[in-house]
């Protein structure tokens, strides 16, 4: 492995003066409005406004300031004072904005009028709300609503999310795709398997508890840097934190703390991981397999010395199968496959396996290095099999904890965004609103993709995101995307989608989550639902950035009344005026996990809806928690060979998702651009290249598919040898739409095979 100094990299910790400053910086490019301070001493606190960036859980006994360095960089990016208006948008051509880089785009500031594609001028142009809403339903009512996909980022509020999911029901299909179809639907789908569960089982309070905490390919720093705040509390009660990840990720080695002044005035900082171990990308199951051999190897010794056991060999007895043919696997496995295919040597995972053994309770975080990989799946599986061993499963302080993106995009599941109608109460929904529901499968991200290309899809409605840059196969799918009938997207700021439209189009501006939304019985409270499944109240309070804008439940309801015939059941203009009447339908809709839902909106914390998996209650298929033996050894889905890399995509400390708030990855030593291929000093030496030289990346996927992304640096990095890094959503035109996780169908973009062109 090559050394620190010979590769780009970041001296300083993450938090401190650093996040401070790039807090500042993004604050002098946007230029917020006056709101923003005031908005951030709100941010994530009772009555407050609830972040949207990621969604990590909001505590009841808040810290004076509650956001991290993200969060601020979000809350800034929607309060510029920049406006997109009618008057911008003529000065440019679709055609010309499509040559422009998203950072710029979106620089554009916030959109400030419903606006028309007009096609003879290729520019857009300012409309009516009502037009847009009565050109929409004219659409949609000439189409199969089989032919229509409504597709939701992870941003939209509970009841948006609940409201727009009947929209489609109503009208004819369960295609409704959402964000987490592209990074964590691999959980929903293992976790459901294995546990009953398709979510995290843990809450804040087993952070309290804990004594080991272990993380898979979850980048902190980057993504969810307030997750910080509790690990740097649990390391210093003592807990031991192991990282099995192929980045040297900076905020799980050591942070800084802001708000702590001996911190900030003083060299002191907090190591967080007691140990790093860099897995090779897709070596996370032989990693895991061989912490598994470890403990099985320490329950032997222990039982022959001691007669104690360290399994929970109860739990394992009451509330599980396949125990046998899963230790009969991991037992039959050598060493010497394991390091070959996790990179890792067998003294670093026994260490490991040690933490774990010794700890009484353990938590296991993991991240999209776990979940997107073409057996993520897999992934999941040999995580499961590690912790029910010890039952660290359903006792406080232990459990499995996705860490998700999106800070509503688990929510949206919960209420209804959902492709497969067996996750949601279908009979009672016909029963509440008197009409027979869809009940075949719908399209994920990636059936609806793979039908937009066969022409089968004809219309496609967004809320929120940037779904065409998001996406795999961007030559393929933007050329396919062009062939559809109606395009509607609803957002805040102009972004890549907006510029690849079908032969109707709509750009409908909502208003942001930390806007005063006037409706007619007042101000509206939302809700989203936290990784840890506990619901928030937000409550906006900014003057809106154009009185021209409209609530997402506002657009949802018009698109919805102009589509669909009348319905006493249905009161979408009722609903409208008062958000509180769309949260009692989701309480009557799921009076298990919604019961009193008005009442606990701003309960300190949220209020948790509650997990079977958490109680021990494991609704699969055999009613007890499955261990499994893996197909695999290894997650990626290509063979070995000689020169083809496994390209692991990355987000930035100056991005959020497809959002790029500029081009400062201070927590890598990556600044002013994001066009590189990060390498190992090494490879770069065994391939013939150079620091500095810049070059392609070529798919090597073997399908007779020309993918290609010019112009990257090759920039020394501190990664496993084979493996490269390059950033998302740049890379995206590399992984083919069918590379994809087999179970869930999540893209594998965090081992996509590649060459380096010189």
């Amino acid at each position: 492995m090559a050394e620190e100094q010979d590769t780009v990299h970041y001296e300083g910790a993450e938090g401190g003066w650093g996040s401070l400053r790039g807090i500042t910086e993004i604050a002098w490019r946007e230029k917020p409005t006056p709101a923003v301070l005031n908005t951030l001493r709100r941010q994530n606190k009772v009555k407050g406004f609830m972040c949207v960036s990621c969604a990590w859980t909001k505590p009841a006994n808040a810290h004076p300031l509650e956001f991290c360095e993200n969060g601020a960089k979000a809350t800034l990016w929607e309060l510029t004072s920049r406006r997109c208006t009618p008057e911008v948008l003529a000065a440019h051509t679709v055609s010309e904005l499509k040559t422009w880089k998203d950072y710029d785009l979106e620089q554009l500031g916030r959109i400030t009028h419903p606006m028309r594609y007009d096609r003879a001028t290729d520019t857009y142009v300012p409309c009516e709300w009502e037009e847009a809403f009565a050109a929409i339903g004219r659409e949609l009512k000439a189409i199969d609503p089989g032919a229509a996909v409504f597709y939701s980022s992870g941003r939209a509020s509970l009841e948006t999310s609940y409201l727009y999911a009947l929209f489609a029901r109503l009208y004819g299909h369960n295609n409704l795709p959402d964000s987490s179809n592209m990074c964590h639907e691999t959980t929903s789908v293992a976790l459901k398997k294995l546990i009953g569960s398709p979510v995290g089982t843990c809450v804040l309070s087993d952070f309290h508890l804990c004594d080991a905490i272990f993380f898979f390919g979850q980048n902190t720093g980057s993504n969810s840097p307030r997750l910080l705040h509790p690990l740097q509390e649990a390391v210093k009660r003592g807990v031991k934190i192991v990282t099995f990840n192929p980045i040297r990720e900076k905020g799980l080695e050591v942070f800084k703390n802001p708000q702590g002044p001996v911190e900030m005035l003083t060299p002191k900082k907090t190591p967080i991981s007691t140990l790093y171990l860099q897995v090779k990308a897709g070596g996370d199951i032989a990693a895991i397999t061989g912490l598994t051999k470890h403990v099985l190897a320490a329950e032997e010794r222990k039982w022959a010395e001691e007669k104690l056991h360290v399994l929970d060999v109860d739990f394992i007895e009451q509330h599980t199968q396949g125990f046998a043919a899963m230790k009969a696997h991991v037992e039959g496995t050598g060493w010497e496959e394991i390091e070959e295919e996790s990179g890792l040597a067998r003294a670093d995972i026994e260490e490991a396996g040690q933490i774990y053994v010794e700890a009484k309770r353990s938590i296991a975080m993991y991240g999209m290095g776990l979940t997107q990989h073409v057996h993520g799946f897999e992934n999941l599986a040999a995580l499961t099999n590690l912790w029910l061993m010890k039952g660290n499963m359903g006792r406080d302080g232990t459990g499995i904890s996705p860490v998700r993106g999106h800070s509503n995009v688990q929510g949206q599941r919960t209420v209804g965004i959902s492709e497969k109608p067996e996750l949601v109460p279908l009979d009672r929904i016909a029963e509440q609103y008197g009409f027979e529901p869809p009940r075949e499968e719908g399209m994920n991200t990636v059936k609806a993709c793979e039908k937009i290309v066969s022409g089968d899809v004809k219309a496609f409605i967004g809320l929120g995101g940037n779904f065409v840059r998001a996406i795999p196969e961007r030559e393929k799918m933007e050329a396919a995307w062009q062939n559809l009938r109606l395009t509607v997207q609803i957002a805040t700021k102009l972004n890549r989608s907006h510029l690849i439209n079908g032969e109707v189009a709509f750009l409908l501006p909502c208003l942001g989550r930390s806007e005063e939304d006037l409706q007619e019985t007042g101000a509206q409270a939302v809700t989203m639902e936290d990784s840890l499944s506990c619901i928030h109240g937000s409550l906006g309070k900014n003057t809106p950035a154009s009185e021209h804008l409209k609530s997402e439940v506002a657009i949802v309801a018009g698109m919805a009344k102009a589509t669909l015939p009348p319905n006493p059941k249905v009161r979408w203009d009722e609903w409208t005026g008062d958000y509180a009447k769309i949260r009692d339908l989701i309480e009557e809709t799921y009076p298990e996990q919604f019961h009193d839902f008005n009442a606990r909106v701003f309960t300190p914390g949220g209020f948790y809806r509650g997990n079977s998996a958490r109680e021990r209650v494991w609704k699969t298929e055999s009613g007890k928690a499955e261990f499994t033996v893996p197909k695999t050894m290894t997650s990626i889905g290509f063979e070995p060979a000689d020169w083809r890399y496994r390209l692991v995509t990355l987000r930035s400390n100056d991005q959020f998702n497809t959002t790029i708030y500029g081009y400062s990855d201070r927590l890598r030593g990556i600044e002013g651009t994001r066009d590189v291929v990060l390498m190992n000093p090494e490879d770069i030496a065994a391939a013939g290249l150079e620091n500095g030289q810049v070059v392609a990346l070529v798919s090597d996927a073997g399908d007779g598919v020309h993918r290609q992304v010019d112009g990257l640096t090759i920039t020394p990095f501190l990664l496993p040898r084979g493996c490269i890094g390059a950033y998302y959503p740049e890379m995206n035109p590399l992984i083919p739409l069918w590379y994809h996780d087999e179970e869930s169908k999540t893209p594998a973009a965090k081992g996509v095979p590649v060459r380096i062109k010189a």
